[in-house]
């Protein structure tokens, strides 16, 4: 059924050059009116954590809604009231949009440079479809628009400045910061040093009592594997982020399971080499590297001082290794 049915929703997709001016209006009219309500759902998005930001982004829906009655009013004066239902995914090669309900918790910055995008969209939507008509005065209206919208960032920039002062905008960065570090970076260290410091001790004491690669390689996978699904389903069930603050738990349990999964599997894959020996010295080597990469990242994130991290961390590390290589020799 679905074969058949692609085909003709694809050949149901019209190109931008078969559009009559009739058309192009009302695809411009459809497209600031989502653009209009896309901007009103950043700034819902925004409203509780950065305030100052949302309010750009009020005034910027306001502004795509003033382009819309524009076209509207050139519309009616046309070619009538009845304005054909033409949206962008009934175009082919138009640029599209992320619906409303994917914009839910998007970081600040992800948020801006995705508007940034959307007014170059728009700004070559308008400069495409001035060219495609006849008539001065909706000619004349599309290239105003096209000219709107490449002034977009400076509108955006005054509405920043004029909402958003240099101490707001400070604290709201500081605020996306905050929040990059307790949904991802948080979880996911936590879940590197998990995955790192608890495989150390079965993976070792397997390679020493076996001194087989690959059943060692195979009861790292294992371990490791396991060890992130168990880290990224405890991550997402034991907090749903509301009262914390700590943000999606989709993503805190995927940042610390994904990051389990590796720091376990960062010293398992050298014993892919079939060699004992070399697959040891080269597995010892990436725990030296990981157990100070994440001493690293706890002092430049967490704030560790970094001896803290050293002996949290490294010397931590090293006796749990220790203690594998002694029981695997036992």
């Amino acid at each position: 059924m679905f074969a058949t049915l692609l085909p003709s929703a694809l050949s149901s997709r019209r190109s931008f050059d078969s559009l009559s001016e009739e058309e192009i209006l009302a695809l411009a009219i459809g497209a600031e009116e989502e653009d209009a309500r896309i901007y009103k759902a950043y700034a819902e998005n925004l409203r509780e954590r950065y305030p100052a930001s949302a309010k750009v982004f009020e005034d910027m829906a306001d502004v795509e809604q003033t382009h819309k009655n524009m076209l509207i009013d050139m519309f009616r004066s046309r070619f009538g009231e009845e304005i054909p239902l033409i949206r962008r995914e009934h175009v082919r090669g138009f640029y599209a949009r992320r619906p409303d309900w994917l914009v839910r918790n998007l970081a600040l910055e992800t948020i801006r440079e995705q508007a940034r995008a959307m007014e170059e969209q728009a700004f070559r939507f308008y400069t495409e479809a001035a060219k495609r008509v006849s008539d001065a005065s909706t000619r004349r209206l599309l290239g105003d628009l096209a000219l709107a919208e490449q002034g977009h960032e400076e509108i955006a920039q005054a509405l920043t400045e004029k909402h958003v002062g240099e101490g707001e905008r400070e604290e709201e960065d500081a605020t996306a910061h905050r929040q990059f570090i307790l949904t991802y970076v948080q979880p996911g260290l936590a879940g590197l040093m998990d995955g790192s410091v608890s495989t150390l001790a079965p993976i070792f004491a397997a390679a020493f009592a076996t001194q087989d690669t690959w059943s060692t390689f195979l009861i790292g996978l294992s371990a490791s594997v396991g060890a992130g699904i168990s880290m990224g389903f405890t991550e997402a069930a034991h907090d749903d982020g509301k009262i914390s603050g700590r943000g999606s738990p989709v993503k805190r349990g995927l940042a610390s399971g994904i990051m389990t999964a590796i720091g376990g599997l960062g010293h398992a894959l050298p014993y892919l080499i079939p060699h004992f020996w070399t697959a040891t010295i080269l597995a010892g080597i990436v725990v030296f590297v990981e157990l100070w990469a994440i001493a690293f990242i706890q002092n430049r994130y967490m704030e560790t001082p970094f001896m803290r991290a050293v002996m949290q961390v490294v010397l931590g590390g090293s006796l749990v290794l220790a203690a594998g290589i002694i029981i695997g020799h036992g």
